[in-house]
């Protein structure tokens, strides 16, 4: 019996010696050569294979969008609808701070009108 649980025991330390877990993902697509070509990082991302509809109909009817198709649409509609609301938020602030400048010369050339003027004899050898 004693012999028995020693086997078992040296058997299982063999055992656990031998598990090798890994714990990064591999890549096995070359991102060096898709970046250089300026592909995505996912080949299934964009293509063919993912915006055209799976099947036709012969007599030409439209075919409906895949679910898939239908979230990347709409996610590309947030997309547009935030770029478009950040660009007139960039042209508000470009005209703002135009406006601003062009105040802030008014304002400096008023003070410099408003200044003492010279008089008496200063103002004679002026002219």
């Amino acid at each position: 019996m004693l012999k028995l649980s020693n086997f078992c025991l040296t058997n299982s330390a063999f055992i656990t010696a031998q598990r090798h877990v890994a714990l990064s993902a591999v890549r096995c697509i070359d991102q060096g050569w898709r970046a250089g070509k300026g592909l995505p990082e996912n080949p299934n991302a964009f293509g063919p294979l993912t915006n055209l509809p799976d099947y036709t109909y012969l007599d030409g009817r439209p075919t409906p969008l895949g679910s898939n198709q239908n979230k990347r649409l709409l996610k590309q509609q947030e997309i547009a609808a935030k770029i478009v609301e950040l660009s007139g938020e960039l042209d508000f602030a470009k005209e703002r701070h135009e406006r601003l400048q062009k105040q802030a010369q008014a304002e400096k050339q008023r003070i410099i009108q408003n200044k003492l003027k010279p008089k008496g004899h200063l103002l004679l050898k002026k002219k």
